[in-house]
């Protein structure tokens, strides 16, 4: 059930993404097949994240200790892009157009987006 959680949350945050910013941008669709887009997206979002980031988390461990934890952004940035050009060619009509600063500020605004949901909604876990 934590999943179903999760999932729903992180394609709110998508949504909210979609709204604020410009660059990224959800198709003329129905509402319900923005529903399912959203997360279909979110799953893909969270897909990626789960496998690409501990291995960029840890063969750029220098770089992030260096940067003092900004090369974050930018990796979030291209994750966030990657999502993209993946649903874009699943036939989803979800674009992020550009990485500055429309990805980078996109994947920041859906973690936090993201962080707030999971505080407020609980997902069944024992903390």
């Amino acid at each position: 059930m934590g999943i179903l959680i999760r999932l729903a949350v992180s394609a709110a945050a998508l949504w909210v993404s979609t709204l604020l910013l410009k660059g990224i941008t959800l198709g003329q669709v129905s509402t319900v097949k923005k529903i399912g887009v959203l997360l279909a997206v979110a799953a893909i979002f969270g897909l990626i994240n789960a496998v690409l980031r501990p291995i960029i988390k840890t063969v750029g461990c220098g770089v992030y200790v260096l940067t003092l934890g900004l090369a974050a952004l930018v990796v979030n940035g291209l994750l966030f892009l990657l999502t993209s050009w993946i649903a874009g060619r699943l036939g989803l009509p979800f674009h992020v157009d550009r990485f500055w600063p429309t990805a980078v500020v996109g994947a920041l605004l859906v973690s936090v987006i993201s962080w707030v949901l999971n505080l407020v909604i609980p997902d069944g876990r024992e903390d």
